[in-house]
């Protein structure tokens, strides 16, 4: 995979957790909180394994917990993608 958006990120959210339908991804949701799209940590730890499995990298757990938002989520993907092809 050489990159990963916030529409590759929104899929894997939108599949991964079942969250409360009147939650909506398909707006402009990389600054929103995890917290405020009904994610909570067990849930963003859950979509974290998802991105690993989709991308190869790693997010451990407390990396997981340390990015609040899916932009940073994002963010921190494209980096190691990034890092790994140089």
């Amino acid at each position: 995979m050489s990159g990963f958006t916030i529409d590759d990120l929104r899929s894997i959210m939108a599949t991964a957790v079942e969250v409360d339908e009147d939650v909506d991804l398909n707006g402009d949701i990389a600054g929103t909180a995890f917290d405020d799209l009904g994610y909570d940590s067990l849930a963003v730890m859950e979509v974290a394994a998802h991105v690993q499995r989709a991308t190869g990298v790693r997010i451990t757990d407390e990396a997981a917990g340390d990015l609040p938002t899916p932009g940073d989520m994002v963010a921190y993907v494209t980096n190691r993608l990034t890092a790994a092809e140089a």
